[in-house]
């Protein structure tokens, strides 16, 4: 559909443009990223015929753009800049009514009832129908962004060239446009070429993207060899962290604060972070740390400053746990949403926690843990489905940076250790007889500060992993013991 070739170019005789070369397909949305200054805008306009080029080639349907006159260029090509301006206090539906100007026939341009049709349309698809007796110069920036959209989808064009055109809209418009763009590539095969500010909004709807640094092409290619975390902090100038989008398979960045790693200069868990009280354990960082738990709140990623393990009886029994802890933790002064909390059945004062240290990264191992309820995976099947308190709570706090590996060895690791634990202690499934794995309903934490030691890797043999083993078997061992011997002395009683 349109294929640039070797193309060189600029502003009288600064040249901006240096052997740019790349294609875009029919039906495509297609993304141009850049930082300012990179040739972005340039480009637009040498594609749609406002600015001359000086070497190279562009081909348009396989045909040289300088072929086409203005008026057969405007049927196939429409544009959205930047910065659209008017010059007269048109009301909105003849702003947009000038986009039918190139389909238009006779000496006089009558008006036609197709041109009606399409222009109510347009105005219905970008939202603007119910304004289209206002004055465009009493539109807010958003409204006219969208005005000036529909004139240029009522060209009909089969190419739609924009310049940022969420810029001036909020959140819900932005997506909306982009939904429509989206669709449109797919239903009417309109080919989209479009300037992205926003990396992340390039990486969720683009189908490929082109990165332009100094005016020349850095990378052209799907959206997640683009925008990888070592190129846009090179071509950006700035730091970065790229992760993948909750929902969709797409790539997102975001940015690092510089006061990020100022605030966690000084930051480290450890033992006097703890406060153990009659009906909870808490753990207090003096700043979010970075988590992956299975907690009754907080689980999943994310970022959390709280760490909560409450004691409850071992018949508690609730229709929503989330929301009953959360009303604990509440009552307590702790919010919920800040706050990876879990539930235990075992007494707090049973609960183990020692800090084990290396040279660069320590390890604050902090476990409760009771086998009343023990159960061997491999024969879970046998066992009838009943949600009851975890009885083994592991959590781990890691002063250093973790990796996403890191942190899933982290868990592995932990588990391999508490498995090995039941299996040293001789700990049964009380329905099958066979050595028990865990409990039925055991809960892990894992946070890190983020700062510090880079650990990549948390396997068994792994420094990191050699840790994690020997704290998680030697806190398992002691916790089970400890509310082993209470409930012998309460028996004995």
């Amino acid at each position: 559909m349109l294929e640039i070739e070797q193309l060189y170019g600029g502003y009288d005789h600064d040249t901006v443009l240096k052997n740019v070369s790349f294609q875009v397909r029919k039906g495509e949305l297609f993304g141009i990223l850049g930082p300012n200054g990179s040739g972005k805008t340039t480009m637009l306009k040498m594609i749609s015929g406002i600015l001359p080029y000086k070497q190279g080639n562009i081909y348009l349907k396989g045909q040289p753009l300088k072929n086409y006159s203005t008026k057969q260029l405007a049927k196939v090509i429409a544009v959205l800049s930047q910065h659209t301006s008017e010059a007269f206090s048109y009301t909105v539906k003849e702003t947009v009514s000038l986009g039918r100007y190139a389909h238009q026939r006779g000496f006089f341009n009558e008006w036609s009832k197709e041109d009606e049709v399409i222009v109510q349309e347009v105005m219905n698809w970008t939202g603007v129908a119910s304004l289209q007796e206002q004055p465009i110069q009493l539109l807010s920036g958003g409204e006219r962004q969208r005005v000036f959209l529909a004139q240029a989808l009522a060209q009909e064009p089969e190419i739609l060239l924009l310049d940022e055109p969420t810029n001036h809209l909020d959140l819900s418009y932005q997506k909306e446009l982009l939904d429509l763009l989206k669709k449109w590539t797919r239903e009417k095969e309109l080919t989209v070429v479009s300037i992205f500010h926003d990396l992340n909004l390039a990486g969720l709807y683009c189908d490929r993207l082109l990165l332009m640094e100094n005016g020349e092409v850095n990378r052209y290619d799907i959206p997640n060899e683009v925008l990888k975390q070592e190129i846009i902090e090179n071509v950006y100038k700035t730091q970065i962290r790229k992760h993948s989008h909750p929902k969709v398979p797409a790539p997102q960045m975001v940015l690092l604060p510089e006061s990020y790693y100022q605030a966690r200069n000084e930051v480290k868990i450890t033992k006097e972070n703890i406060a153990v009280n009659h009906d909870y354990i808490v753990l207090k960082a003096p700043l979010s740390l970075r988590t992956m738990s299975s907690g009754v709140t907080g689980s999943g990623m994310g970022w959390h400053h709280t760490f909560v393990n409450r004691h409850v009886d071992k018949n508690y029994n609730s229709s929503d746990p989330r929301e009953e802890l959360g009303e604990f933790l509440k009552a307590n002064g702790l919010e919920p949403s800040d706050t990876v909390g879990m539930m235990t059945a075992v007494y707090t004062e049973d609960v183990v926690y020692r800090l084990y240290e290396e040279d660069e990264f320590s390890v604050l191992v902090v476990v409760t843990a009771g086998v009343g309820n023990a159960v061997d995976v491999s024969k879970s099947n046998e066992q009838s489905y009943c949600l009851t308190p975890g009885t083994i709570n592991t959590w781990l706090f890691i002063n250093g940076e973790l990796t996403d590996e890191a942190f899933i060895h982290s868990i592995v690791t932990a588990t391999e250790a508490k498995v090995k634990v039941l299996h040293d202690r001789n700990i049964k499934d009380a329905r099958t007889g066979t050595i028990a794995t865990g409990t039925s309903t055991d809960s892990i934490l894992i946070a890190a500060t983020q700062k510090g030691k880079l650990l990549e890797y948390a396997g068994s043999i792994t420094p990191l992993g050699k840790l994690i083993g020997k704290g998680v078997y030697e806190c398992t061992e002691e916790a089970i013991r400890k509310s082993k011997e209470r409930r012998e002395r309460i028996y004995d009683s």
